[in-house]
């Protein structure tokens, strides 16, 4: 066993980890050498570029102040959302606390870039459940009273090919009269796909342009942004939108959200939040300009210990005979690790033991509920200081067959192995 794991034998032990799993995750730590050196030459570049845009922004002291009431003329908000563009590479940023989730993000995107009579074509399959309503495919029928499709906007969906891969020739056919979105969702959501990567966006919008150029490439970025070196809106999506209790948030957001992109896309997604000619005007700020920007600077190390702590989940499981995706050696274009049960009880125990690990409510038992939003019950453990942050860890999944556990995040990689040294002792 390396000396790296022994001096800290008895400290795991308190876990309950057992000198087997102990011993596993000495061999596998060994092993990802080369795995760490490339995510830290991810956090490397991402860390210099999110500096260069504060620097070249002229980001001062003044700009984390605080503005109430309507927060007309915030300076500080104006220059954090200057920042935003800058990293992203596009025109404008829309990054304000009134966002709570992600959802709420890319619903605003979708509303703000369609009309009635387009078209919204997902081409990575059906989305994230907690979007079904938002488009009006909801099982429950009154949940799609205040959807895209009851307000004469149409939704098509193209599959993923069996490689995970967009299906080139599919979705190049339909967008010949496309008028509309075409909308990509980055993550997996509760799939066994792989996430997609910039380098698969940056092929399917040079197609898709090409052939109409009209068409707006829309990005659902969730668990995605700093994985990688550019994001969605730098390989040519229009507009993308995302969570500051996920990755951007670098671990000190309360909540929050943003969308990126195209100037008049962004302006109308927050003509959609606030209202018709109020939009990016107004949003007061009340003193959270300085969680904003700190999260923000922090987002690209605090990304790569979740992907250490992804890759180290991946290998130890792998070396432990279960299924995991993305492999330990599979470039990452999100945050998330699968590890697949197909048991009901080993999945909820594994989730306890995620839960037996954290910093909050460690003495918690995780039970399966009827999650806001979701088809399905969903079990998860969220012993976090942020309720639902993903980029603290956490893990769930949906109780249904083949009972897959969606583990996320890790302020601290540390954590997350040794829940995994725990969960397989």
């Amino acid at each position: 066993m390396s000396d790296k794991f022994e001096m800290f034998k008895e400290a795991y032990a308190r876990y309950g980890v057992s000198d087997g799993a102990l011993s596993l995750g000495a061999r596998v730590e060994e092993d990802l050498g080369d795995e760490y050196a490339r995510i830290d030459s991810i956090v490397t570049f991402n860390q210099l570029k999110v500096l260069d845009a504060f620097r070249k922004e002229k980001f001062s002291d003044i700009h984390l102040g605080l503005t109430t009431g309507y927060g007309y003329d915030d300076i500080g908000r104006e220059k954090i959302e200057a920042v935003f563009a800058r990293i992203f590479g596009c025109e404008s940023a829309y990054v304000r606390y009134q966002i709570s989730s992600g959802t709420q993000a890319v619903t605003a995107m979708l509303w703000g870039a369609l009309r009635p009579g387009d078209t919204l074509l997902s081409v990575t399959g059906k989305p994230y459940d907690t979007l079904a309503s938002t488009i009006g495919i909801s099982s429950d029928e009154k949940d799609n009273d205040m959807s895209l499709v009851r307000f004469g906007i149409k939704y098509e969906q193209i599959e993923l090919l069996p490689s995970g891969k967009f299906d080139l020739a599919a979705i190049e056919e339909r967008v010949k009269d496309l008028k509309g979105i075409v909308f990509i969702q980055k993550s997996r959501g509760y799939t066994d796909r792989a996430a997609l990567l910039c380098e698969d966006i940056a092929e399917l919008a040079s197609r898709v342009k090409k052939i109409k150029p009209d068409v707006i490439i829309a990005v659902d970025n969730c668990y995605g942004e700093f994985c990688e070196k550019i994001e969605p809106t730098e390989a040519g999506a229009d507009v993308a939108a995302g969570s500051l209790i996920k990755n951007p948030g670098g671990g000190i957001c309360k909540t929050g959200g943003y969308i990126a992109g195209r100037s008049d896309l962004t302006e109308n997604a927050a003509r959609h939040l606030t209202a018709p000619g109020l939009g990016s005007e107004v949003g007061p700020t009340l003193g959270f300009n300085r969680d904003i920007a700190m999260g923000l600077f922090l987002a690209p190390r605090v990304v790569g210990e979740c992907l250490k702590g992804a890759v180290f989940a991946a290998k130890f499981f792998e070396e432990a005979g279960y299924k995991t995706s993305p492999s330990s050696s599979e470039k990452r274009g999100d945050i998330v690790q699968t590890l697949i049960f197909e048991d009901e009880e080993k999945m909820k125990d594994f989730v306890s033991k995620i839960q037996m690990v954290s910093p909050v409510d460690s003495f918690v038992t995780p039970e399966p509920w009827d999650m806001p939003g979701y088809e399905d019950q969903v079990v998860m453990a969220a012993g976090t200081f942020v309720q639902g942050a993903t980029t603290e860890l956490s893990c769930d999944g949906p109780i249904k067959p083949p009972f897959i556990a969606y583990l996320q995040g890790g302020l601290v990689s540390q954590q997350i192995k040794l829940a995994s040294m725990a969960a397989l002792s």
